[in-house]
């Protein structure tokens, strides 16, 4: 088997302060898909892409997805890094995309340096750009495979869905704060020092906080070191082990880890629309019905629509916070039934009542398709930013659940093949430093050394190839984006065939699409809604496995 040295840890005095150091790089992470998904779409649109064409770039999202987080999560399963198996990727990741984010704020001015011809420069700036942005996911994907990672393996089993809980609350906080830093007019707040636009502005925000937050992170954990792994004759020795070894666990993926990534599959058909496009939706949908003629003829029209998204998405914000802390009080943990929780006997009757009516993780995450389906059909009827806000405020909670619970299940999952949470399973705190638990098998505590020979037949608490599996659930997210993607070209190419008469005022009149028939990005919200409730019955198959 393999063999291990140390234990995991989190420094901190309670469980909240280790959850969120844990969890803390989520914000960064988060922080950078917002500032992504508000402003990367007008941008693109201002510098005279069409929609088609520019729904074409955020094949970005899904081929690095695709790619990046099963692969990463592989190779990080097997290193023997003397700092761990996923903080080294987490550091290297983030820096990496910090780079790359300050490329795309600046891609003018980097452009311009070389080519001084503002017209003859157009093209290059656009692939310049676009570049950027494949660069900016497939490093920040990177980040995301190994932190979700290091959530599993340090964190025994009873204690997944509170991790996932956290991760959560601190994505609904880096959402907030992305949303609420574009609803700032920041160059007026803080002049030009970190440039001249808002969204150069908030692209230096987002590289410094995901470098800060991933740091922090990086240094409260310590990571369990892997000595040397185990050799399985069924995989490859030669340059496509990392490949094979990700088939081969496709192939046999057990009966609920498949089902768990099937209703991902279809809720994530409609997500990937609403995250892409729905605030620029909201900017347009405010251009065409709401706004005056002198907010029409702004000087930075790209920074308007970004504002009006980013002030709906603020209230957005403030219900999935909230929801990031209620909701997990208020469902039922997955792993409920193998786990049994002593709370105060003062309060043990009055709970004892409560949790007879607290719904399972699983309902939770139906009502939550369906509430997003709900909400997203009317998408086509909005024809006011104020609706449009309601309907995207409606998937706060929705979305709260949407990326929390896929993460919770398959954790549980995870840990169970490695043996955990067995009726002979017991707890120990590290120290009394860190009272994150692990898990003794048969009441025995682990060595420091794991016997490379066996002895202690049992494998450890922590899932080995969770960088595995949570690649494999991440692949089951991109094909949907792929699919999206297809969609929304054809969508886009059909309805909107030209460019964007609320951002490209560079073009000529002639060049840009009309304004008559309903919004194509509407459209698209409408038929994600129609997978979405696909992926209630989807889901409901893990009720019956």
């Amino acid at each position: 088997m393999s063999r291990w040295t140390g234990q995991p840890s989190v420094v901190g005095s309670t469980e909240a302060m280790r959850m969120a150091l844990l969890t803390l790089n989520t914000v960064g992470i988060t922080f950078v898909w917002g500032v992504e998904q508000t402003y990367c779409t007008p941008y693109l649109l201002s510098l005279g892409l069409t929609k088609s064409k520019t729904s074409l770039v955020w094949i970005a999202g899904p081929l690095s997805g695709l790619i990046v987080q099963p692969i990463v999560g592989a190779l990080a399963d097997e290193s023997t890094s003397k700092w761990g198996r996923r903080r080294p990727f987490i550091v290297v990741g983030a820096i990496l995309s910090a780079l790359c984010l300050l490329t795309l704020g600046f891609t003018k001015e980097i452009v311009g340096y070389f080519i001084p011809d503002e017209k003859a420069a157009q093209t290059l700036t656009i692939s310049t750009a676009v570049m950027a942005i494949y660069a900016v996911d497939f490093s920040i994907n990177a980040v995301m495979s190994a932190a979700r990672s290091l959530v599993v393996d340090t964190l025994p089993i009873e204690k997944q869905q509170t991790g996932s809980a956290w991760g959560s609350r601190m994505s609904a906080i880096g959402h907030g704060i992305a949303y609420a830093t574009g609803a700032v007019d920041l160059p007026s707040l803080l002049g030009t020092a970190l440039g001249d636009t808002q969204f150069k502005q908030l692209t230096v925000i987002a590289a410094l906080g995901l470098v800060f937050t991933c740091g922090v992170t990086v240094w409260a954990v310590t990571e369990r070191i892997l000595v040397a792994t185990r050799h399985d004759p069924r995989k490859d020795d030669g340059g496509f082990k990392v490949v094979s070894q990700i088939w081969f666990t496709i192939v046999n993926l057990p009966p609920r880890i498949r089902a768990i990534c099937m209703a991902q599959f279809w809720a994530w058909i409609g997500w990937f629309p609403f995250l892409f496009y729905s605030t620029t939706w909201i900017g347009e949908t405010y251009f065409r019905y709401d706004a005056a003629h002198d907010a029409k003829d702004s000087g930075d029209a790209l920074g308007e629509i970004g504002r009006v998204g980013s002030e709906a998405f603020i209230i957005y914000s403030i219900i999935t916070f909230f929801g990031s802390w209620i909701l997990p009080m208020v469902i039922r943990s997955p792993d409920d039934e193998s786990y049994t929780r002593r709370p105060p006997q003062s309060l043990a009757s009055t709970l004892e009542r409560f949790n007879k009516y607290k719904p399972d993780l699983l309902t939770a995450w139906m009502c939550a398709h369906a509430t997003f389906a709900g909400a997203m059909l009317f998408a086509p009827f909005a024809t006011s930013f104020r609706f449009a806000t309601i309907l995207v405020c409606l998937c706060g909670l929705p979305w709260n659940i949407a990326s929390w619970a896929p993460s919770a299940f398959l954790g549980v999952e995870v840990n169970k093949l490695s043996g955990a949470g067995g009726p002979n399973a017991s707890y120990r705190r590290l120290s009394h430093d860190s009272n994150v638990e692990l898990e003794e098998m048969n009441g025995v505590s682990s060595p420091t050394l794991l016997d490379p020979e066996g002895s202690h037949p049992k494998p450890s608490t922590t899932g080995q190839l969770s960088g595995v599996y949570f690649g494999i659930l991440n692949i089951y997210t991109t094909i949907p984006q792929f699919i999206g993607t297809i969609l929304s070209t054809v969508i886009f190419s059909i309805l909107e065939p030209g460019k964007s008469p609320e951002l490209a005022h560079n073009a000529h009149p002639d060049e840009h699409h009309g304004t008559d028939g309903p919004n194509a990005i509407s459209v698209c919200l409408f038929i994600g809604a129609c997978s979405a409730i696909v992926a209630v019955f989807a889901t409901r198959r893990l009720r019956y496995l």
